[in-house]
């Protein structure tokens, strides 16, 4: 077979169902597929390709997939650290959404948070916002896989000042996106049972099954948010999403930190997939998730970020590191979560979350070529013995030198192909100074 791109000399973790690794590997690539997967006796030459990369005897990896975020945020990013959820929502990100958040500030902002993404990385990612199409404007230049979903909620957002038109803003931005771009995906995003009524929660999830799209909503982050959903409703947030009809196999649910064993056996029969972000958890202290009990139970467990808001960053490798250590201390139990199981979430998992394990998150035949090469001849990655565990515990996105999506090089020795970063930086720190001036008038 004549393929367009051909990597070799690498560790490939394959992360397909036998998790398998090859050393000394080699993959095939043509029209963006992954063809070939195969070990090579040492010093032999590689196929013939359009494009060879040498990966120097890094690993070979999936792309990560990050099934929780919010790109445009990068512009908030530091903006109001160290806040209880409520008082850094309702004092401090909502009003610089109102002010700041339109179509230009959302394209710069989106443009910054795939850079940072690609470059750690990360091939797609899932999440919403407001002002979507120009959110799925600007991904698409930058070549990052990605499910985007516009934002609903009951108060005047950007670019629906009237919330009634909600659900109508959001359907059409759906329609316009659903079979425009073979790697963009709409969405519709709930922002959370406490912000969208009843009414709003079900017709928002019935225009998402319509389309067949998957639905995405925040539930049960905060202690507050699950105490007040059982003094003015009778019911926890899940069990109350599950009474509207809301939850199946296409409901994505982001954080569900506070959810019982009851909530569990729920999620788990709906077939709903869960979102789980430990740093955003941990810097908002709302609590650790169940994740080892959701997964002995079935749920399909991803890892995502949250946005920079709340994070502060979209290095899904760190995320990784942060998610296998504190289960183990949350649980007092050292093999709680253990490296494969977190690479997992961080990949195939993550791809099974968003409807998309079939074309993407292991490194198959078949499969889309979406995959990382790191750098492994560093330091702090020497000696390896066991390459998952590297993956999970000792690299991190600064580590990644290759990335690919769809067959197409994008980052190239740690240097992003698609977009001038240059630029970006700039216009973005040119819209942090006006948020800045603005938040000091705010805060005084």
């Amino acid at each position: 077979m004549n393929f367009d791109a051909v990597i070799h000399n690498g560790t490939l973790v394959t992360v397909d169902d036998r998790m398998r690794t090859i050393e000394n590997g080699w993959i095939g690539i043509h029209e963006g597929v992954i063809r070939a997967i195969e070990s090579t006796a040492p010093d032999s030459p590689p196929p013939m390709a359009m494009l060879t990369i040498n990966a120097v005897g890094g690993i070979v990896m999936p792309g990560l997939v990050n099934t929780h975020t919010h790109l445009p945020m990068t512009l908030f990013r530091g903006l109001a650290d160290d806040l209880p959820l409520i008082e850094w929502l309702d004092d401090h990100i909502f009003p610089a959404e109102a002010r700041f958040i339109n179509p230009e500030t959302v394209r710069w902002g989106t443009l910054l948070a795939c850079a940072e993404m690609l470059l750690s990385g990360t091939t797609c990612c899932c999440g919403g916002y407001f002002h979507e199409d120009a959110v799925a404007r600007a991904v698409a230049e930058t070549g990052l896989r990605a499910v985007l979903a516009q934002g609903v909620i009951d108060f005047p957002a950007p670019g629906v000042p009237d919330p009634g038109k909600n659900i109508d803003h959001a359907r059409n931005y759906a329609q316009r996106w659903k079979g425009r771009s073979r790697l963009i995906t709409p969405s519709i995003f709930c922002h959370a049972p406490y912000t969208c009524s009843d009414v709003t929660l079900k017709a928002a999830k019935a225009a998402a099954d319509d389309l067949g799209l998957i639905f995405q909503v925040h539930v049960a982050e905060t202690l507050f948010e699950r105490e007040q959903s059982i003094k003015e409703k009778g019911l926890s947030p899940v069990a109350h999403l599950d009474r509207l009809g809301i939850l199946d196999r296409r409901t994505l649910l982001a954080h569900c930190v506070w959810v019982d064993e009851a909530d569990i056996a729920t999620i788990n029969r709906r077939g709903c997939a869960v979102a789980h972000c430990p740093e955003s958890n941990m810097k908002l202290a709302s609590g650790i998730a169940p994740v080892t009990g959701m997964q002995s139970a079935g749920v399909m467990v991803s890892l995502g970020t949250d946005g920079c808001a709340s994070n502060n960053n979209l290095d899904l490798f760190g995320e990784m590191g942060t998610a296998a250590k504190l289960h183990k201390v949350a649980t007092f139990d050292p093999t709680a979560l253990n490296a494969a199981s977190v690479l997992k979430m961080a990949t195939i998992d993550g791809a099974h979350a968003i409807g998309l394990a079939d074309h993407i998150g292991s490194l198959e035949i078949g499969k889309q070529a979406d995959l990382v090469i790191l750098d492994t001849r560093a330091p702090h990655l020497t000696p390896m013995y066991h390459p998952e565990s590297h993956i999970v515990y000792t690299a991190g996105g600064a580590d990644v030198r290759h990335v690919l999506v769809a067959g197409r090089q994008v980052v190239r020795d740690r240097r992003l192909l698609t977009i001038g970063i240059g630029e970006v930086i700039d216009r973005v720190n040119a819209i942090a100074q006006e948020i800045r001036l603005s938040h000091n008038v705010i805060e005084s």
